[in-house]
């Protein structure tokens, strides 16, 4: 069921309030036309002011691009009382490369007679079809104040062919965006251009399999849930559904219903930062990472979802209202897939003596979008339980990055993916997850906890005991750790003035799924910059302005900002208000299955009660109606 739409402190801007908060700027800094706008989102209200219900005035954060003076601007305009209420002016920081950026860093090099000359010497002479992606250029060398790509190029055979099968190795051109000018190319040596086909459209493909029947996914009496406006209430789950330009999907004031009471567990969470970090050292692929939510505003790259084919079943979906770079409003629709599935068995008990069977279903809410990024394509669903359960899961998938390789040669540090030289390097996904967690209030504490053996003795005679040891992590750096599973290592969030029937403190745990550390070197450039992904878990006490764990311009940055800046202080997170930071790994050995687009591989955490009910939450869910007795 869907209600009206009513405004909340924290939905996003709508396209009205967009153009309110540009008519003010315009008007009251008289901002030029070759101005660009990077971002325009909800500046969110003061968490205390949302948290105490007071009114607060509706905000738009706008960061503002001179592209003459090389300048960046932060606005916060209040819309409510129509004023500019902040205006900074930043120097040194570059914002996040915008789409329209794509196109003209491709143009730019196609503009460039250096260029084709270099293009021209691997065969190439239409221009029309080449494709140039605009790298992120890392801060690898000085750039004078420049804004930068580093450029890579690819051709099709085709306007439809799927370029990314025919690199143009050892090309690089280096892209000053500002000026809409090559400043530079590297060209280390003609590699032949691979001409393997790598189609994966149907025409392409041939004959599909014909023995795959129908699934139908009906809900005859339609879903469980209760939308309005951004609010969503499904079984005892409550929450806000938002979505901002750099993150995309975020969800706000997650709660669970117990006892006629709704007690919180998050107040916000979202995908705060990803970086992925190739492993080849040759000159094409040593430079070769991007952070996709600092250097590209993931939210804006996000798809619009569609029936039947990104989600299935009985679907509600959430436009998301973003602003294009003249910062005029548009929508994206379907940009979050809302729905509910069947997740197999919930519980199940048979008690052999009296030959009573109980078995419960599970069902689970999700929550997804998801985006392109260049080749690259991931998923970001959030699945929440009947149990009170909560977990995210990544897909990532779409078609790896490529390199070609001479005849005959391999390289250790990749997968040749054709006999003609088509080349794919190892590389890493790292993506970082800020968790605002109120567990049934602010003032929290995070213990770790592992599993310990007991040692020989008048107490464990046959060497059998074992036990979980529970440490309490006091401040921010006790608190950078890294997950364990040989000793099966978790963290606990707790509320020590709330306690459950067994007289200890309610809490939520943080299970690790799969992971693994950075493997870059620690003196490499990318190490530096995204100090996030050195450790597992951070926690730092609740802060205003400590949104980004690589800090707020990543782009060009040289590192050290962020996480490894702020919890230099190594401030207290004992009974306080805390965010924990979970940096999650995924390892990319590419194989030859990965081509020509990648079959989704997928990672993901948990956040579980523990000792946050009395008992099983899910005891109450009804058995199955017409298939269970």
């Amino acid at each position: 069921m869907v209600l009206t739409q009513v405004r909340h402190a924290l939905d996003p801007l709508s396209e009205d309030e967009i153009v309110a908060a540009m008519r003010i700027l315009r008007e009251t800094k008289g901002l030029p036309e070759r101005h660009r706008i990077a971002q325009v989102a909800l500046q969110e209200p003061p968490k205390a002011d949302v948290l105490a219900g007071n009114d607060t005035d509706r905000e738009a954060f706008i960061l503002i691009i001179d592209r003459d003076q090389g300048l960046t601007y932060e606005a916060v305009v209040s819309i409510t009382s129509g004023n500019v209420r902040s205006w900074k002016e930043l120097r040194g920081v570059q914002p996040p490369i915008t789409f329209e950026e794509f196109a003209e860093c491709e143009q730019a090099c196609i503009n460039d007679p250096d260029f084709r000359a270099a293009v021209a010497k691997r065969g190439i002479t239409d221009m029309s079809l080449l494709m140039v992606d605009p790298w992120s250029a890392g801060a690898y060398e000085d750039s004078e104040g420049r804004r930068l790509s580093r450029a890579l190029t690819w051709v099709r055979s085709s306007p439809d062919d799927n370029g990314y099968a025919h690199p143009l190795e050892g090309l690089l051109t280096l892209v000053d965006l500002h000026a809409g000018k090559v400043v530079k190319i590297e060209d280390h040596g003609v590699v032949p251009v691979p001409q393997s086909d790598g189609n994966y459209i149907p025409k392409y493909v041939g004959k599909l399999r014909d023995d795959i029947k129908p699934i139908s996914i009906t809900q005859p009496e339609g879903p469980s849930w209760v939308i309005d406006g951004n609010h969503v209430s499904w079984q005892k789950w409550k929450m806000r559904v938002g979505f901002t330009p750099r993150e995309g999907l975020v969800l706000h004031q997650v709660s669970y219903t117990d006892g006629g009471r709704d007690r919180p567990v998050l107040y916000r969470a979202s995908v705060a930062e990803m970086v992925v970090p190739y492993g080849d050292p040759s000159p094409t692929h040593r430079r070769k990472n991007a952070f996709d939510v600092g250097e590209y505003n993931i939210g804006l790259l996000a798809n619009s979802l569609e029936l039947g084919c990104d989600c299935l079943g009985l679907i509600h979906y959430f436009d998301a209202t973003l602003a294009d770079t003249r910062g005029n409003p548009y929508t994206l629709r379907n940009a979050i897939c809302l729905h509910e599935e069947d997740f197999g068995m919930g519980w199940k008990h048979t008690d052999f003596r009296t030959e009573e069977v109980a078995v419960r279903r599970s069902r689970r809410l999700v929550v997804s979008f998801v985006s392109t990024v260049g080749n690259y394509e991931y998923g970001f669903f959030w699945y929440f339980y009947q149990d009170g359960s909560i977990e995210h899961e990544v897909k990532m998938t779409g078609i790896v990055s490529t390199g070609a390789l001479m005849p005959g040669e391999t390289r250790k540090y990749g997968q040749r993916l054709t006999p003609d030289g088509l080349y794919a390097p190892i590389h890493q996904h790292y993506f970082n997850f800020r968790l605002d967690l109120d567990i049934d209030g602010v003032d929290n504490s995070i213990y770790e906890i592992h599993a310990e053996t007991e040692p020989a003795g008048p107490e464990n005679p046959l060497h059998n005991a074992f036990y979980s040891k529970a440490t309490l992590l006091t401040t921010e750096q006790e608190a950078q750790q890294h997950v364990d599973p040989m000793r099966g290592r978790i963290w606990k969030i707790v509320n020590n003035g709330v306690k459950n029937w067994v007289d200890e403190p309610v809490g939520y745990r943080l299970v690790p799924g799969t992971n693994v550390g950075a493997l870059v070197g620690d003196t490499s450039s990318v190490y530096k910059r995204a100090g996030f992904m050195t450790k597992h878990v951070w926690v730092t006490p609740y802060a205003e302005d400590e949104r980004f764990p690589a800090g707020d311009y990543p782009n060009q940055h040289e590192g050290g900002a962020g996480l490894p800046e702020w919890t230099a202080a190594n401030r207290s997170i004992e009974d306080t208000d805390i965010v924990l930071w979970y940096s999650l790994g995924s390892h990319h050995p590419v194989r030859l299955e990965d081509w020509p687009v990648m079959p989704v591989q997928r990672v993901g955490f948990m956040l579980q009660p523990m000792g946050f009910f009395d008992r099983s939450p899910a005891i109450d869910v009804p058995p199955e109606p017409s298939h269970c007795h």
